[in-house]
């Protein structure tokens, strides 16, 4: 163990040796002899001209001569949802509901429902039954100007 200790000490002494002498060579130069270096390289006056940037590339455009490909997102699965209504309540009250409680909703009676695909409302419309399944006809299709509007 103590030949350990000792080649330990002896390898840490050998390290601080080497970066004593790097020190030593290396000087008490500071920022000024950098400054000075570096003058020495460039003629004074002397610049180098900022490059001068011209058109952007153009990315792989995706868009056709005819207009967008929308092949591109064609395939792209979205979430669509009807909302009937929306309310707030309280956990209390939440807690509270059991089968055959009503909730009242923001909603009147015969208004029509909020079609969202993603969470953004993109329709409105009216349920309807076909084949003894629910289904929605859509009575009015939000405009992408007045989607875009919502967004800000």
């Amino acid at each position: 163990m103590a030949d350990e200790k000792d080649n330990v000490s002896a390898d840490d002494q050998a390290l601080a040796d080497e970066w004593a002498a790097a020190l030593n060579e290396a000087g008490e130069g500071g920022q000024s002899d950098i400054d000075a270096l570096l003058a020495a390289d460039e003629p004074k006056g002397t610049r180098l001209p900022m490059e001068e940037f011209g058109t952007p590339a153009k990315p792989m455009d995706i868009a056709g001569l005819e207009g967008p490909n929308l092949d591109v997102i064609l395939d792209i699965p979205v979430m669509i949802s009807m909302e009937v209504g929306s309310t707030e309540i309280n956990i209390r009250n939440l807690l509270q509901l059991n089968q055959g409680s009503v909730i009242e909703l923001d909603r009147l009676a015969g208004e029509p429902l909020d079609v969202l695909v993603n969470g953004t409302l993109v329709a409105h419309g009216e349920v309807v039954v076909v084949n003894e399944k629910f289904g929605i006809r859509l009575t009015d299709v939000i405009s992408p100007t007045e989607r875009i509007k919502k967004l800000r």
